[in-house]
């Protein structure tokens, strides 16, 4: 007779996922309802876009294969491609085209939402993460793109960061547009190639990217990128001209004039600044944070920024003939989080309930009753879900990290002064009811 083999599903998850508990989450909503309010402030409209577009809607990152799985995560429906989105920056210009002649322009949106990559994760980069996005679309002045980093700033110091822990880093597409075209560049595929290696400077230092732009690198697990396969002379020549004091382009010195005019100063030239999509035509800018950031392991790590953006004027063009150029910014809230969740000055409160213990199920409707006024009154408050003896009752609620217990045995029910223990100091008291909501909030 042969055993049955116990074929349990994995507790494990997937590689560049994560589960996310309590404090990160609290943390991320403060975050969020900040973006908010600047949003309001700044005067952008709130948009929501599905989480599914057309492939081929989306598809700067779609190889020319029969399945489009590079990049992306896909499925076919009936006879098209569906992809999880990749950014927000592709569905908002598929949603102007689709709307054109009825939203205004220029049209300034912000979206709160998840996007999914297919690529290899590394600290604080997941395949699953929940981005924000500001953009002007319908607009070229140079106006919205100064605005758009004023505005970054003020969310970043409205959640704790000082101008010294954080730098806007400019720089143009214009720059490698002129280097591309120098060292004679012209098929498309590689320059998007080079374009990727080059964002990788922060990470990957000069010596890793020269391997991107040449033949390829492979990485310490094994696995092998290829690279642009650029000649040894043509690397040298654009490792050679981006350290270098370029000069800033003509539409980099107009945002940084209309700096002057917002008093904004905590920005930096920096050519090496280059960003990773192909879609962007003019001024683009990163966020950098300044302060060490550290792995699960306790080590120091090359984060990188946290967010960025640019000036992308034909990407709309993709879906018909519209006059939309357009300006955006990104910020990777779960990377914000990842490090933020290191400043040991940052402090989000968990509130947790306090726990009315059972002695005597029989006595439900009491325990009910207090708990509806401690709940009326602002209190958080839970009936111990259960019929274990005390000791596993007070486990339960030091293991939430519960501020108190509150003991309402039948001697406590009679006289109508419930026990109140504190968690942290271990001293009880008995009140009288109507004082025991102001001993609580003493507490908490």
């Amino acid at each position: 007779m042969t055993k049955e083999k116990n074929n349990k599903p994995s507790k494990d998850l997937p590689l560049g996922f994560v589960d996310r508990q309590e404090k990160e989450l609290l943390l991320r909503d403060f975050i969020i309802s900040n973006i908010k309010e600047v949003m309001i402030k700044y005067g952008f409209q709130y948009l929501e876009t599905p989480s599914f577009e057309y492939s081929d809607s989306i598809g700067k990152f779609l190889p020319d294969k029969d399945r489009p799985d590079e990049g992306v995560f896909s499925f076919k429906d009936e006879n098209k491609w569906l992809s999880l989105r990749y950014d927000l920056t592709a569905p908002l210009a598929r949603y102007v085209a689709k709307n054109y002649l009825e939203i205004p322009k220029p049209f300034k949106r912000y979206q709160l939402g998840t996007v999914w990559r297919n690529e290899k994760p590394g600290p604080g980069r997941f395949r699953e993460f929940l981005q924000f996005d500001a953009d002007f679309v319908g607009t070229d002045s140079l106006q919205a793109d100064a605005e758009l980093c004023v505005m970054i700033s003020e969310i970043l110091e409205k959640c704790g960061l000082s101008k010294s822990e954080y730098i806007i880093k400019m720089s143009s597409r214009k720059i490698t547009d002129e280097l591309f075209k120098k060292i004679n560049i012209n098929e498309n595929q590689q320059k998007l190639t080079a374009l990727r290696a080059l964002d990788k400077i922060d990470r990957l230092g000069w010596e890793g990217v020269k391997q991107l732009l040449g033949e390829g690198r492979k990485d310490k697990s094994g696995d092998f990128t290829k690279g642009a396969n650029l000649s040894s002379q043509n690397i040298e020549i654009i490792e050679n001209e981006l350290k270098k004091n370029i000069p800033e382009t003509e539409d980099l010195k107009e945002i940084l004039k209309i700096f002057r005019d917002y008093n904004f100063d905590n920005f930096e030239f920096d050519p090496s600044i280059i960003r990773g999509l192909e879609y962007y035509t003019g001024a683009i800018f990163e966020v950098n944070l300044k302060f060490d950031v550290t792995n699960n392991k306790g080590q120091v790590i090359q984060f990188g920024s946290i967010g960025g953006g640019g000036r992308y004027d034909n990407l709309v063009n993709n879906f018909g003939n519209f006059d939309a150029p357009a300006t955006g910014i990104s910020i990777g809230l779960d990377r914000l989080v990842y490090a933020l969740m290191q400043k040991k000055e940052f402090k989000v409160r968990q509130s947790k309930p306090v726990v009315i213990c059972v002695f005597d199920k029989n006595s439900m409707k009491e325990y009910v009753g207090l708990q509806t006024i401690l709940r009326k009154s602002g209190v958080s408050t839970e009936i111990y879900p259960g019929e274990n003896k005390l000791k596993k009752q007070m486990e339960y609620a030091n293991k939430i990290k519960s501020p108190a217990v509150i003991l309402y045995g039948e001697d406590e029910i009679k006289s109508g002064k419930p026990t109140l223990r504190n968690l942290s100091s271990g001293k009880e008291k008995t009140i009288e009811m109507k004082e025991l909501v102001n001993e609580i909030k003493k507490i908490i």
